[in-house]
């Protein structure tokens, strides 16, 4: 008998934000939004480094912000983050985020995350 696996969601993602280009990105892909916030929300934290995969475990547990990196079939990079109070999740293209050969404004762990206005972002249901 089969039956279906179902997802244990281990946080509230809180009001969901895509930036334009990665919603066109996961269009041009076939990929469903929710497929993204799916994994993320169950722990499939995808690219991200072992080190980061152990940060996002205990996150869940302190309340800290999470983050996943999803490959497209067309190789484009989607980064999702779930800030630390769970009040939105934002998902944007990786390239928008960290420019290739942009270290100027790169932190010390060599992360950069941008600061833009909400109107760059579509909010679920208004696509």
């Amino acid at each position: 008998m089969y039956q279906p696996t179902r997802l244990k969601p281990l946080f509230h993602p809180g009001k969901l934000f895509v930036s334009h280009a990665a919603l066109a990105a996961l269009r041009t892909n076939g990929v469903p939004v929710i497929s993204i916030v799916l994994r993320h929300i169950a722990g499939d934290w995808g690219l991200v480094s072992e080190d980061d995969k152990r940060q996002n475990d205990i996150s869940i547990i302190a309340d800290l912000r999470l983050i996943s990196i999803y490959p497209l079939p067309d190789q484009t990079r989607i980064l999702v983050i779930t800030e630390w109070d769970r009040s939105n999740t934002t998902i944007e293209r990786l390239n928008d985020v960290v420019p290739s050969g942009d270290t100027r404004r790169a932190q010390p762990t060599g992360r950069y995350y941008s600061t833009w206005s909400s109107a760059r972002y579509v909010e679920e249901g208004r696509a």
